[in-house]
């Protein structure tokens, strides 16, 4: 396994107890990424932590600031944060088990696959694994990671498991703030009939190869005629905001689009089971 993992110590259940390691589930590594060029030079730009009145400062010098007020700072410098730096228990303590839809989406966050290290502990990694696939629940644990603790649901995924973190109760916004304010409007029952009628005709098992990032591709497309001299642009048109007047025009333009379109869909293999997040809000 080429990746290294970012995280190694041991999953705990009860007296069942294990060596893992996590591994990060995402990467970005296709992402286009760019840098600070001088145009007239072209060399690249290098950044310079600079003091308004003592100019250029060595970076090793700075010390970190919170603001307390305007323009007043409590100041911490690395001793400080390590009064307060959480020791890594390197176990991950399986402490109860709930049922996935019990976790509101908006709290699953960056995903890991938890492997067993290699040894007489696979054996008991299996035994954890095979219990939890047979009581159908996520477990729920803790672990420091990077100098921060997380909670971690767990969940079983082909041979291994995988962890996300769950963010805390106070990194979510109440979604109330921001829906209480929408209009209440009775949906006429045509419409949603047609609108539901639409959606059966357009059902479809969940295929992820088939999102593509259009932004990067044009920058890719772009990038590869910059690089022959030539010049490229990719215009991607932006869809017309619904005409409420002549919405029930649309959705039965919709359906009939749709129909003639539409194939009698093959009959569906189980699909793996696919994480319920980002299952990504």
């Amino acid at each position: 396994m080429a990746a290294r993992p970012t995280w190694q110590g041991h999953l705990k259940l009860s007296l069942v107890t294990c060596p893992v390691a996590l591994y990060t589930a995402t990467t970005s590594a296709a992402d286009v990424r760019f840098h600070l060029i001088n145009p007239d030079t072209h060399n690249r730009i290098r950044m310079v932590p600079t003091d308004p009145d003592a100019g250029p400062v060595e970076r090793s010098h700075l010390v970190r600031g919170y603001e307390v007020s305007k323009d007043e700072y409590v100041l911490f410098d690395d001793a400080d944060f390590d009064k307060v730096r959480l020791e890594s228990t390197k176990t991950i303590a399986i402490d109860k088990f709930v049922d996935e839809a019990e976790i509101d989406r908006l709290y699953w966050d960056d995903p890991f696959f938890v492997v067993p290290e290699k040894g007489a502990g696979v054996e008991a990694f299996a035994v954890i694994r095979d219990a939890m696939q047979k009581q159908g629940k996520v477990a729920l644990g803790q672990l420091v990671l990077r100098g921060k603790e997380r909670q971690l649901a767990l969940e079983v995924r082909g041979k291994g498991l995988v962890a996300y973190t769950l963010r805390a109760h106070d990194e979510v916004r109440d979604a109330d703030d921001y829906f209480d304010e929408i209009p209440k409007v009775k949906a006429d029952a045509d419409m949603v009939e047609i609108a539901a009628r639409i959606i059966a005709q357009k059902e479809a098992d969940f295929d992820p190869t088939a999102f593509k990032d259009r932004y990067d591709d044009a920058l890719r497309e772009m990038i590869k005629a910059k690089t022959k001299g030539g010049k490229g642009l990719v215009d991607v048109a932006e869809p017309d905001d619904t005409n409420v007047i002549d919405l029930m025009a649309a959705l039965k333009n919709s359906l009939k689009g749709s129909a003639g379109g539409a194939r009698k869909p093959a009959a569906k293999k189980p699909a793996a089971k696919s994480a319920p997040r980002k299952k990504t809000a």
